[in-house]
C-alpha cells in the first residue's frame, strides 16, 4: 500500500509542473504568432491588399490603405457620370498585357475597338511598365509588385481589385480581356443591354478543362469556369462580392490556370457558375488554330456572328480584322439607306409627287426633304434609282435589245454574253454566291434556337444570275438539311429556292492625285457631275484649280510592250496607239522590248515601222530595247520595268488579249445578218434547255434507283 501511495504523490507533483510548463509555452507561442500576424498585416496594407478587418464588409478598400500605382492616361469621369447616366458608362474593360506587348498588341487594341467602346478601357501590366513612345495616350496601369510571369494570376486579381476600387460605382459591367482578343463593340453593347446587370452575372465560354486536365482542376461535377481567352464579363454585383475575398483566393490556389482560379473564386463567394450555354461558343469565339487564326479568309459565319474573336497574335491582323468589321458596318448603313429611299419612293407615289421635283421638295415651309445640295457629297442619292421597290422585275426593257439574258450556274457558268459560253465560275461570282448563301442561312436560323431546330446548307445545286442597271438578280436552288433537336428529333433533307435582288447603292467617285485625295470648293462641286467627269481628257481631273490640273497633266503613262514576231498584230497596235494617244497629244510613252523570233524574220521590219512613227511624231517618246536570248514575256517586262523610275505609272500590254478582242470586234462588224444573230441566241437557249432537261432526267433516274435500292433492302 505504501508503494502505491508514493507513486500517486509523484503523479500529482508531475501534473502540476506539466500544467505550468504548458501554460508558459502556450503564452510564448501566442505572443510570437500575434506579433507575426501584426507584421504580415502591416506588410499587406503597404502592398495594397485589404486588411483582415475589411473582409467583414463589401465596401471598397479605403484608398489610404492601398499603394496606388502610377497610372498614365486613365479616363477622366465627371461626378455626375454614374451608372445608367450616359451611354459611355456601360462597361469598363480591363486588358491584361505585358511590357513587351505594349507597343504592338496593346497599341493595336487601343487604336481599333478600344476607341469604340460604350465605356472605358485600361491596360494592366507589370510594375516596371511604361507608356510606349508610339502610343503616348495609352491608358496604362502598372500594378505594384506584379511582374509579367506566367500564369498571370496575381495580375488578374489585382486588376479586378483596381477596377472595383476606382470604378465600381461608375459602370454596370466589367470585362476582363487579353491583348489578343478582338471585340465587336456594337454587338457587345446590344448584348449587355439585354441582360440585367443588377444580378450577379459571370458570363463567358464555359470550360472544365481539356481531356488531360479533366478531374485534376479540383472542380466538382457541377462546377465550371469561364475561359479567359475569349473574354470574361462580370456584373457589378459579382465584382462587389468577390473583391473583398481576393486575398483568400490568391492564397488558396489549386492550379496554375488564372481563369480556373477566378472561376473558383466567383463560385465560392458570388455563388454562381459560368454561363452554361452552348451558344457562348459562337458568341465568344475561340479559334484553335493558334498563330494562324484569322489570318486567312474572314468571310466566314463564325466571324460574322461572334462578339469576341480570339486569338489574334500579331497586331497587323488586328487592324485588318478591324477594317473588315468597319466594312460590314458600312454595308449595314448602306442597306438602311436603301430602305429609307424605298420608303420615300413609296410615299411619293402615294402622294402623287413628281420624282423630278423631289430633290428640292419641301415638307413644310423652309423645311426641305433633303437639307443638303443635290450635288454635294453628303446628298443621300437619287430616289428614282435607289428607291425602286424590291423585286426581280425592277428593270423593265422597252425593246428586245434591252432584254438581259440570265447566266446559268452549276459546276460551270453558261453565259451568252461571254466569249466562251461555257467557262469556270469566276472568283468574284463564287465569292458573291457564298456571301448570299451565308446571309440567307443566317436569316433562316435567326430564331432557330427558340424553336428548337436548325437548318444547315449542304450544297447549291444550280442557279441563275444576271446584272441590270439597278443591281444583281440571283436565283438559287439549295439543298438543305433540317434538324429538329427539341421534342421529337427529326433530320430531313429539303430543297428550297432563293430569289434575291441586290440593289446598287449609287455611284461614288473619289479623285486621287499622287495617292492622296483632294477636295474642291463647294461652288466647283455644284458644277461638276458624273457626265462632265467622263468628257475630260485622258486622266484630266476637269478641275478649275490650275494647280490640280497641272499635277494631273504631268502624269505620264509608260506603255511597256514585250514583242517577238507578230508583225501584223504590232502594226495594228501602232495604228490604235497613234489614233488614241499620239494624235490627241496625250501624256504617254511607249517602250518596246523586242526579241528575235525563231521562225519569223521581221525584226528589221518592226524597227523600221517604229522609226517611221517616230519620224512622223518627233515629240513623241517611243523607244526600243533589243532583248537577248530566248523570248519570255516575264523577262521582257522585267527589262522594261528596270528602265523606269519608282514613281512611274506603268501600263503592261499583252498582245494575246488584244488579238482576241480585235478578232471578236471584226466578227461583230461582219455579222450584218440579223437572222444569224438570232439563230445564235436561239441555239444557245436550246443548249441550255437541253442541259436542264438532261440534268433533271438524270436526277429523276438517280431518285428511282435510290428508291429501288431501298425497296430491295427492305425486302
Amino acid at each position: 500500500m505504501g508503494e502505491v501511495t508514493y507513486r500517486s504523490a509523484m503523479r500529482k507533483r508531475r501534473g502540476l509542473a506539466s500544467a505550468v510548463l504548458g501554460l508558459t509555452v502556450g503564452l510564448v507561442f501566442g505572443l510570437l504568432i500575434g506579433g507575426y500576424r501584426i507584421l504580415v498585416s502591416n506588410n499587406l496594407q503597404r502592398s495594397g491588399w485589404p486588411s483582415s478587418s475589411s473582409f467583414s464588409t463589401v465596401s471598397p478598400t479605403p484608398r489610404s490603405l492601398i499603394l496606388e500605382p502610377t497610372v498614365r492616361n486613365m479616363p477622366k469621369l465627371s461626378d455626375d457620370e454614374r451608372i445608367n447616366s450616359s451611354s459611355g458608362s456601360l462597361v469598363f474593360v480591363g486588358v491584361m498585357t505585358a511590357k513587351k506587348y505594349l507597343d504592338t498588341r496593346a497599341k493595336a487594341v487601343y487604336e481599333t475597338w478600344g476607341k469604340e467602346l460604350p465605356g472605358k478601357i485600361a491596360f494592366f501590366s507589370s510594375e516596371s511598365s511604361t507608356v510606349p513612345e508610339n502610343c503616348p495616350d495609352l491608358p496604362l496601369v502598372p500594378l505594384p509588385r506584379v511582374d509579367d510571369s506566367y500564369p498571370p494570376q496575381k495580375k488578374s486579381f489585382m486588376m479586378l481589385q483596381y477596377m472595383w476600387n476606382h470604378y465600381g460605382d461608375r459602370f454596370e459591367w466589367f470585362f476582363r480581356a487579353d491583348d489578343d482578343v478582338y471585340v465587336r463593340t456594337d454587338r457587345l453593347e446590344n448584348f449587355l443591354r439585354s441582360v440585367d446587370s443588377r444580378k450577379p452575372m459571370y458570363i463567358g465560354q464555359a470550360g472544365r478543362g481539356n481531356s488531360e486536365e479533366f478531374g485534376l482542376l479540383s472542380l466538382e461535377y457541377d462546377e465550371n469556369f469561364c475561359m479567359g481567352g475569349p473574354g470574361v464579363i462580370l456584373s457589378r454585383e459579382t465584382l462587389r462580392r468577390i473583391v473583398p475575398h481576393i486575398k483568400y483566393c490568391l492564397k488558396h490556389l489549386y492550379t496554375t490556370h488564372e481563369d480556373v482560379e477566378l472561376g473558383r473564386c466567383v463560385q465560392k463567394y458570388a455563388g454562381i457558375p459560368c454561363t452554361w450555354s452552348y451558344e457562348m461558343q459562337s458568341i465568344l469565339y475561340h479559334n484553335s488554330s493558334g498563330d494562324q487564326a484569322f489570318t486567312g479568309n474572314l468571310k466566314r459565319k463564325e466571324v460574322h456572328r461572334a462578339i469576341t474573336l480570339h486569338p489574334i497574335k500579331t497586331s497587323p491582323y488586328m487592324y485588318r480584322l478591324h477594317n473588315y468589321m468597319r466594312g460590314l458596318k458600312v454595308q449595314d448603313v448602306q442597306q438602311e439607306k436603301i430602305k429609307l429611299q424605298r420608303d420615300i419612293y413609296t410615299m411619293t407615289k402615294e402622294l402623287n409627287i413628281n420624282l423630278d421635283h423631289l430633290k428640292y421638295y419641301q415638307v413644310a415651309d423652309a423645311v426641305p426633304l433633303f437639307p443638303v445640295n443635290p450635288y454635294s457629297e453628303n446628298y443621300p442619292g437619287d430616289t428614282e434609282i435607289l428607291g425602286v421597290p424590291l423585286g426581280l422585275r425592277t428593270f423593265k426593257p422597252t425593246i428586245s435589245d434591252e432584254v438581259i439574258p440570265w447566266d446559268f450556274i452549276s459546276k460551270s457558268e453558261y453565259s451568252l454574253a461571254d466569249f466562251n459560253p461555257r467557262r469556270r465560275i469566276h472568283s468574284d461570282i463564287k465569292e458573291g454566291l457564298e456571301d448570299i448563301t451565308r446571309e440567307v442561312m443566317a436569316s433562316i436560323n435567326a430564331c432557330s434556337r427558340q424553336r428548337g431546330r436548325v437548318v444547315d446548307e449542304r450544297s447549291a445545286l444550280y442557279g441563275y444570275r444576271r446584272v441590270n442597271s439597278y443591281g444583281a438578280d440571283t436565283i438559287l436552288d439549295l439543298l438543305l438539311v433540317y434538324r429538329k433537336y427539341r421534342g421529337k428529333k427529326v433530320t430531313l433533307p429539303v430543297r428550297r429556292h432563293i430569289y434575291l435582288h441586290q440593289h446598287f447603292t449609287g455611284l461614288e467617285i473619289r479623285e486621287v492625285i499622287n495617292g492622296e485625295g483632294f477636295k474642291e470648293d463647294d461652288q466647283e462641286n455644284e458644277e461638276r457631275s458624273v457626265q462632265n467627269l467622263s468628257h475630260g481628257r485622258f486622266l484630266d481631273s476637269n478641275s478649275k484649280s490650275q494647280k490640280n490640273v497641272n499635277i494631273v497633266q504631268k502624269k505620264i503613262i509608260h506603255f511597256i510592250l514585250p514583242l517577238s514576231g507578230r508583225y501584223e498584230v504590232f502594226q495594228r497596235f501602232l495604228q490604235n496607239y497613234e489614233e488614241v494617244c499620239l494624235m490627241t497629244n496625250e501624256k504617254t510613252e511607249l517602250l518596246v522590248v523586242l526579241y528575235q523570233h525563231k521562225l519569223e524574220d521581221t525584226l528589221n521590219k518592226t524597227i523600221d515601222l517604229i522609226e517611221q512613227l517616230k519620224y512622223k511624231y518627233r515629240s513623241a517618246s517611243i523607244n526600243v530595247i533589243l532583248g537577248s536570248g530566248e523570248f519570255s514575256r516575264a523577262n521582257a517586262l522585267h527589262e522594261g520595268v528596270t528602265k523606269m523610275k519608282d514613281e512611274s505609272l506603268l501600263f503592261f500590254i499583252d498582245f494575246l488579249v488584244n488579238t482576241i478582242q480585235r478578232s471578236f470586234m471584226k466578227v461583230q462588224r461582219n455579222m450584218t445578218n440579223m437572222l444569224l444573230r438570232k439563230l445564235l441566241v436561239i441555239g444557245g437557249n436550246l443548249v441550255l434547255v437541253l442541259y436542264h432537261y438532261i440534268r433533271r432526267t438524270m436526277m429523276s433516274l438517280v431518285g428511282l434507283i435510290y428508291r429501288f435500292e431501298v425497296g430491295v433492302k427492305r425486302m
